[in-house]
């Protein structure tokens, strides 16, 4: 059986997400409203196939092509891809199969040319994506495990990340969870100025109710954290918390406090909150766009612990894909890191 859900589908998405083996808040119904309400011109779709009692359920946002008839899909902004009532590592290889004929059916049947999916580093969902193929290496994602004492953890820090934590620690620096409008509202500055220090295009600049809404909900946990320097918020941070999962979402610092390195404290508070709390994992992420860059140095300057992070880039008509590129005088150049081809530039 196949079948494709939209947001109106609340309760049935919801069921299907919480009733799989693994997922991360990136997968509900409630993120992908938010992604919706960001994108007028999207629409979030939750393509679903079940046998008996087992199924796979693959969360996407259709896009239509401009200027033509056609559509493609991509993801939500973060880790997403098939997730399933099993581990994918257990489903059987007649079951992916059915699976693959099904969503291949699903997309020649919707005039779909091709799909980006940032696929979840955590999961195995390679082996599903291998049978299409297009998946691709964009890098490394850095991971704490908080399974490790605090003591081996803190042995894996780089001297001058212990070194900025210890300052905090001298310097009475403290890690507050605040929630509420007026918390959101200092988050949300604190956190535009950051992206626009860096550069960072205006769709990551978000607006105020996209911080909203990704804290009001109860089917993931997020959480606003503050760093103070006695009355003073020096850096603050949304982190989600689902099953045995912190996700460093947003996270931003105040210009005259960045010689103080509160993010690096705040880092390795969040590790001592995901402790209590019986997490797995504190994932950092990557580098920008999972490059080895500064930002890339910077995480791994917590952990050694690295996990592979894939993308999805499967050409499902590839006669109307090329016959875009020729539109556009568009080579498909495989130096060019960037999919689909025919919306470069």
């Amino acid at each position: 059986m196949t079948k494709v859900l939209t947001i109106l589908n609340k309760e049935e998405w919801t069921n299907y997400i919480r009733g799989a083996a693994e997922y991360d808040f990136y997968h509900t119904w409630h993120y992908h409203t938010i992604e919706n309400s960001l994108e007028s011109k999207s629409r979030p779709l939750l393509f679903v196939y079940q046998q008996g009692d087992d199924y796979i359920v693959f969360p996407l946002i259709e896009r239509n092509i401009p200027g033509t008839d056609f559509f493609d899909l991509t993801c939500v902004y973060g880790f997403s891809g098939p997730v399933s009532n099993k581990k994918m590592e257990n489903l059987e290889d007649s079951f992916i199969e059915n699976f693959r004929g099904a969503f291949i059916s699903f997309l020649s049947g919707s005039n779909y040319i091709s799909l980006f999916i940032r696929m979840h580093p955590f999961y195995k969902q390679q082996k599903l994506l291998d049978k299409f193929g297009g998946v691709h290496s964009n890098g490394k994602t850095v991971v704490i495990d908080l399974f490790k004492s605090i003591d081996d953890q803190r042995e894996d820090y780089r001297q001058s990340t212990m070194d900025a934590i210890k300052h905090a620690w001298k310097k009475g620096f403290r890690v507050v969870e605040e929630k509420g409008p007026k918390a959101l509202e200092i988050f949300a500055g604190i956190y535009r100025e950051s992206m626009k220090r860096v550069g960072a295009a205006d769709s990551y600049l978000f607006n105020d109710q996209y911080f909203n809404n990704i804290c009001n909900t109860n089917e993931y946990d997020a959480r606003v954290l503050m760093v103070y320097d006695g009355a003073t918020v020096m850096s603050s941070t949304i982190i989600t918390f689902t099953n045995d999962i912190i996700q460093a979402h947003l996270v931003g610092t105040r210009a005259e406090y960045l010689h103080e390195s509160p993010t690096k404290f705040l880092v390795d508070e969040i590790t001592l909150i995901g402790r209590r709390e019986g997490m797995r994992y504190y994932n950092l992420g990557g580098g920008l766009g999972y490059k080895h860059d500064k930002l890339f140095e910077w995480k791994a300057a917590f952990s050694k612990l690295h996990f592979e992070f894939n993308t999805w880039r499967y050409i499902a008509n590839p006669a109307v894909y090329q016959n875009l590129l020729a539109q556009k005088g568009i080579n498909n150049n495989p130096e060019i890191d960037f999919f689909p081809l025919y919306r470069y530039a």
